[in-house]
């Protein structure tokens, strides 16, 4: 079913949260709303440092499993494909006809690179995969030898997350010859992102982090070279490194996602002024719209937002422009705002930054996109779900 070109046969309330037109004030809760006009000037913003810094940026479609988000970062950011991290995932941004993919994790299970090695048929395009172990190689070559395709893959170098990839050299040269000398597979570079500092509050520790992951990958690339073997790609990058990577002289891709939509862990993070990132680098466009719905206690409003409406693993949401009320606990379908002074009343809504968006995007089915306080579009969140 196309769900966008059938919004006008679905019941607010029930399907969507909203039809175009609507007041912002008239949005069922809770819903995801975007603020279009700071999506689109983050999504400008990143677009612009990546092409004067001569990087290219593959967005990160983990972020907001999103189609509609994905093309907008292509058509205003200049973001040249996605990021995905199932092939489930991949598959719907295939099936999209982004030409572009990269699934930036491995894929071992024999009907999951089945799967994988169908997607250049499907896309049309281009699509890379990261291994970090060579007896990966084979199997990624006899599928794509079955269905007449050709994968890229990517040599994924733990460096410093401490998850998947290969910690050394040898290593990397190893699934490299392996990986040249299989049939139906290219060798395509480096996948070298280094997660485990991104939401480091300091910026020097984060650098410090960064410093040494860069060592590590020009090591490689040294290695390789010497061997004969030529990297066109080095690719990581994320929302608290970037800048980093980008003047690196090592990386040329980036692969950065929550700057577009900006939540409460990412911006508590410090820029090298000292100053949160979410205070200037990048805005808040992402939401949980949220009403009251109870206000029987003098102290305290319940909210319709609780731990099904949102992911609290990196804390709570932060109530957007306020100060005078705070939310403070949640649970299976409440939200608890302290609100000593009684500010607030039944059917007042508040706008939450979600303290993680990644997990939060994945319980919504819509993004209601807003400007000017009125209901511009409908996005479904076209990957939710996806984690084969």
């Amino acid at each position: 079913m196309n769900k966008q070109a059938n919004l006008d046969d679905f019941e607010v309330g029930y399907d969507i949260p909203a039809h175009i037109g609507m007041d912002e004030a008239d949005i069922q809760t809770p819903a995801l709303i975007l603020d279009l006009d700071a999506l689109e000037r983050n999504i400008k913003k990143m677009g612009d440092y990546a092409k004067a810094h001569g990087m290219r940026h593959r967005a990160h479609g983990k972020m907001h499993k999103s189609v509609d988000v994905l093309k907008l970062q292509m058509d205003l950011g200049g973001a040249i494909g996605v990021c995905c991290q199932k092939v489930s995932e991949a598959e719907v941004f295939a099936r999209a006809g982004i030409q572009e993919i990269l699934v930036s994790n491995q894929v071992r299970d024999p009907a999951k690179i089945d799967r994988l090695a169908q997607l250049p048929r499907i896309s049309g395009g281009e699509i890379i995969v990261c291994v970090d172990d060579v007896a990966n190689v084979s199997d990624l070559s006899q599928a794509a030898g079955k269905h007449g395709t050709n994968l890229g893959v990517f040599i994924e170098i733990d460096c410093g997350a401490g998850r998947c990839g290969v910690t050394t050299t040898e290593a990397v040269v190893e699934i490299a010859k392996a990986v040249q000398g299989a049939e139906n597979l290219t060798y395509r570079g480096i996948q070298a992102y280094q997660g485990a500092m991104q939401h480091m509050d300091s910026f020097e520790d984060r650098q410090a982090k960064l410093d040494a992951a860069i060592a590590q990958v020009k090591d490689a690339v040294d290695a390789l070279k010497a061997e004969g073997i030529e990297t066109d790609l080095v690719s990581g990058g994320g929302t608290g490194s970037y800048y980093f990577e980008s003047n690196s002289g090592v990386y040329n891709e980036l692969q950065c996602g929550s700057y577009a939509f900006m939540d409460a862990d990412y911006g508590r993070i410090l820029d090298a002024d000292g100053n949160r990132i979410d205070a200037g680098e990048w805005e808040n466009a992402f939401f949980i719209l949220t009403s009251v719905m109870s206000h029987a206690k003098a102290d305290k409003a319940i909210v319709d937002a609780g731990l099904k409406a949102q992911s609290v693993d990196s804390g709570l949401p932060v109530i957007y422009g306020r100060d005078d009320v705070e939310y403070v606990k949640c649970s299976d379908e409440h939200g608890v705002v302290a609100d000593s002074k009684g500010v607030l009343k039944v059917n007042d809504k508040l706008k939450l930054i979600p303290g993680h968006c990644d997990p939060t995007a994945n319980v919504h089915d819509w993004y209601v996109g807003v400007r000017n306080g009125k209901v511009e579009t409908l996005w479904p969140v076209s990957a939710r779900g996806k984690a084969y």
